[in-house]
């Protein structure tokens, strides 16, 4: 079994490393691209977060003292089993080792005044993982589902089903231009029902069949 613990995998073929790439997705659900005033994109819209900003499972989230408007964003979370560059959508779930829970945290604020991502999506705690990667062959891939909630509330609920681009076309297309590596991490992007959070807040993200994250938030000490 491999988990995740420290900012690095734990056991399984992985044991030690850190991620060497975090790569994200953007408006990957069409009602998530809407809720927030933007278009459905014509092709997978990449980012990255940097590996500094990992989490576990049960750590804090620190809410910048720069931010006024931090959001959850619940995704299915996947990690990359072999190098993968150029590779083609109809062998490329070949290269999934398996599933985890992410929360892709954002200063919504500072994305949108940055106009690009990296500010806003990159500060330290800000990329939570779950504390399982579960392998492919244990996990009912076309039932994957992921909901978010925020004190017992829920807020997000989507289904893999409902992604504008699938994970085989997201993987063509980020090794076109990048080489994926053992150990990287994909977060596939998020549904409808993002919001902001504050200090205090139980953000808890489920996958069924996969695993639960939960991190509480909390204010930064400067």
């Amino acid at each position: 079994m491999t988990q995740f613990r420290n900012g690095r995998y734990v056991g399984g073929p992985f044991d030690g490393q850190r991620p060497s790439k975090l790569v994200c997705v953007g408006r990957n659900y069409k009602k998530h691209a809407e809720e927030l005033g933007n278009e459905v994109p014509a092709e997978p819209l990449i980012f990255l977060k940097p590996p500094s900003s990992l989490n576990d499972n049960g750590a804090p989230i620190v809410y910048p003292a720069i931010s006024t408007n931090v959001n959850y964003e619940g995704e299915i979370g996947l990690v990359i089993s072999k190098t993968a560059r150029n590779i083609k959508a109809a062998n490329a779930m070949d290269y999934v080792y398996g599933y985890t829970v992410v929360n892709d945290v954002t200063a919504r604020d500072l994305q949108r005044k940055d106009g690009q991502w990296t500010r806003g999506k990159g500060f330290d705690t800000f990329c939570c993982v779950g504390s399982e990667i579960v392998e492919r062959a244990q996990v009912d891939e076309a039932a994957l589902g992921v909901r978010t909630f925020v004190n017992g509330e829920m807020k997000q609920n989507g289904s893999i089903r409902d992604l504008i681009f699938p994970i085989p076309v997201i993987l063509e297309f980020v090794s076109r231009f990048m080489t994926l590596e053992p150990g990287d991490l994909i977060a596939t992007g998020t549904p409808e029902g993002v919001g902001p959070v504050n200090p205090g807040d139980v953000i808890r993200i489920e996958v069924a069949g996969v695993g639960t994250l939960e991190n509480t938030v909390v204010s930064e000490a400067i």
